[in-house]
């Protein structure tokens, strides 16, 4: 209705565009202002966050330098120390015969080698060198007069001294740490050592952000740029000027502010500054200052801004801009959205109609498709009733074969005892011909130990009905292996002397049912002489090998080999080369030592077939 009374009170579509482009005109200005005012916060924020978190980074570093500057400074500041007190300094001083000083210069030249300092040297109390390290050198320090130097006359008056000065022998700069030998009543004289800072400078400079060291008169003592030695943080004028200039601690250099303007403070150690580097650029940098612990040194180090500000306030625009644009064009969007409802409304009816034909084929579509789906839910219930039926009858011709895998495996184990108690009755009989009984006797025995052993089979049979097997025991292995010889000797008389055994001691043990073990060797025994017979040469190697965790029992013939494709699946179940065979003998055979933890392992080539039982040996 509301709709409807708006199109009826709606100007003609001159004056509705007319309408639109002053409304459009507004939005775009609106826009550009709020745009411009985002961008102009967003730089400020961006500025003012990446400054602190250079300044962050900045006290870092700056602090990382002081450290390793204090490390540099306190490895020589030892050595005046250790030298006052040496004897031979002393005596030097006191003497000052060539002897002692020759020993002294040597001494001086071995000690520096093997420190970071730059030079040694001893001054006796009238400022005259008389020995030092570089005693050997041309620009030698011995001989040179040193008593306009504050570092010589203060350790006089105090016992110690600490000066940074250009070397007036050397030209070189560097810290010289001197200190008194002799108490203040009675000097002897001052031992110094000089310090230098290549090194340390050569590192800073690697890192590409100026820092350099000042003193308490502002000159830079120790700087990542050469050019700014030397010049000094602020301009010397008046006696501080003249002070530095009388004590020739920098020569003639001009002394000269260092390039750097504008500086605008953030905190008491921390501004902005600009920055003219070595290579004429002028750029931007955050100084940080600190005091350097033990001198009167602050150290500055300088952070260029530029690229890191550039780039923070870079992304804080566009991160204000993924915010405005999308709020812009929301209000674009809820504008356009308005003036479009209008436009809209006439044809919102043919729209409706439009939907109202859509929705009844829609809805004729869900109706054949629910047809098809109950018919595919019939469908899937007769053939889930037909899956089970099918995976019944799969139940049972499973339990048929395994039934009957059982029971051909059962009556090929029960063939070895029953032929060799047949052979033992046979015998019976031909000895009660001849009246002789205890022969007979003999034989009564066997064919009773024969059917107690059938009775374990058949009782591995019942075991295997009730779903487990017979536990393992300790057994003693020449007991398995000779009863495997007897059950054997009634079907194989004649042919066992090609069997070659090694029988392990009595002691030997391992882990198992004599019986079933009595079976594997039985199939393997008797699968290497049927492969042996008719052969004059006919040999069968069995050897038993002890290892730290198991036993190892290798049956090996002289055969022909067994074929590459029985040999592919020996162990599959009625998989034989014998015409009689049934193909169970082995399989049986590697279960029952699978069920002790062992295996079985087959090597066959033309020269014969050689079975490797490994077994658990036991504790």
């Amino acid at each position: 209705m509301l709709q409807r009374s708006a199109i009826a009170s709606l100007s003609t579509p001159e004056q509705l565009g007319a309408r639109a482009r002053r409304a459009w005109l507004l939005c775009a200005a609106i826009a550009l202002l709020v745009v411009a005012a985002a961008l102009y916060g967003a730089g400020r924020y961006a500025r003012t966050a990446a400054i602190e978190a250079l300044a962050t980074q900045g006290r870092t570093d700056a602090n990382l330098k002081v450290a390793l500057l204090r490390a540099v400074l306190e490895s020589p500041r030892a050595l005046p120390l250790l030298l006052s007190e040496d004897q031979q300094v002393r005596d030097a001083l006191t003497q000052k015969s060539s002897a002692s000083i020759d020993v002294l210069n040597r001494k001086l030249e071995g000690l520096v080698s093997g420190t970071k300092a730059s030079v040694l040297y001893v001054i006796g109390t009238d400022g005259l060198a008389i020995a030092s390290s570089n005693w050997r050198e041309p620009i030698s320090f011995v001989g040179t007069d040193y008593t306009f130097r504050a570092y010589f006359t203060r350790a006089m008056q105090a016992g110690t001294a600490e000066y940074f000065a250009l070397g007036n022998v050397s030209k070189r700069p560097g810290l010289y740490i001197s200190r008194r030998v002799g108490g203040a009543d009675a000097p002897l004289g001052v031992v110094v050592v000089k310090a230098e800072f290549d090194q340390l400078e050569a590192d800073w400079h690697e890192a590409n952000r100026p820092a350099y060291v000042s003193d308490e008169h502002g000159v830079v003592l120790i700087t990542s740029i050469p050019s700014w030695r030397f010049m000094t943080v602020a301009p010397l004028t008046g006696p501080d000027l003249a002070s530095v200039r009388d004590s020739q601690q920098f020569g003639d250099a001009p002394l000269m502010p260092l390039p750097i303007t504008r500086p605008q403070a953030l905190s008491p150690d921390v501004s902005i500054v600009h920055a003219i580097t070595p290579g004429g650029s002028d750029g931007e940098y955050l100084r940080l200052s600190t005091p350097v612990p033990t001198t009167a040194w602050r150290l500055d180090y300088l952070v260029p801004t530029e690229g890191p500000v550039a780039a923070a306030i870079r992304e804080m625009r566009l991160l204000a801009l993924g915010v405005i644009i999308p709020l812009i064009g929301l209000a674009a969007y809820l504008l356009w959205r308005r003036q479009s409802a209008l436009m809209l409304i006439a044809a919102e009816q043919a729209a409706r109609t439009e939907l109202e034909r859509r929705v009844s084929e829609r809805t004729e579509d869900l109706s054949r498709a629910r047809d098809r789906l109950q018919a595919e839910i019939v469908d899937h219930r007769t053939t889930e009733a037909k899956l089970q039926g099918v995976q019944q009858e799969l139940v049972q011709a499973n339990r048929l074969a395994i039934l009957g895998q059982v029971a051909a495996g059962v009556a090929h184990e029960i063939n070895q005892p029953v032929a060799t108690i047949r052979a033992y009755a046979d015998n019976a009989r031909v000895f009660l011909e001849r009246k002789q009984t205890a022969p007979v006797e003999e034989n009564l025995g066997a064919i009773a130990s024969l059917t107690e052993r059938i009775g374990g089979i058949t009782d591995e049979l019942k075991a295997f009905a009730r779903k487990g097997r017979t536990a393992a025991e300790p057994v003693e292995l020449r007991g398995v292996i000779e009863g495997t010889l007897v059950l054997l000797r009634s079907r194989f008389a004649g042919q066992l002397d090609a069997l070659a055994i090694d029988l392990p001691p009595p002691a030997l043990m391992v882990m198992g049912n004599r019986v079933r073990l009595e079976q594997v060797l039985i199939n393997l025994f008797q699968n290497a002489l049927e492969a042996l017979e008719g052969r004059n040469d006919a040999r069968v190697d069995v050897s038993v090998e002890e290892t730290a965790t198991g036993v190892t029992v290798s049956v090996s013939d002289n055969g022909p080999g067994i074929p590459v494709e029985i040999l592919r699946s020996l162990f599959t179940p009625f998989n034989t080369s014998k015409e009689k065979g049934l193909g169970l003998g082995l399989v049986i055979s590697k279960d029952i030592v699978a069920d002790y933890g062992g295996r079985i392992e087959v090597a066959s080539d033309d020269s014969g077939t050689s079975f490797t039982i490994f077994l658990c040996k036991a504790a």
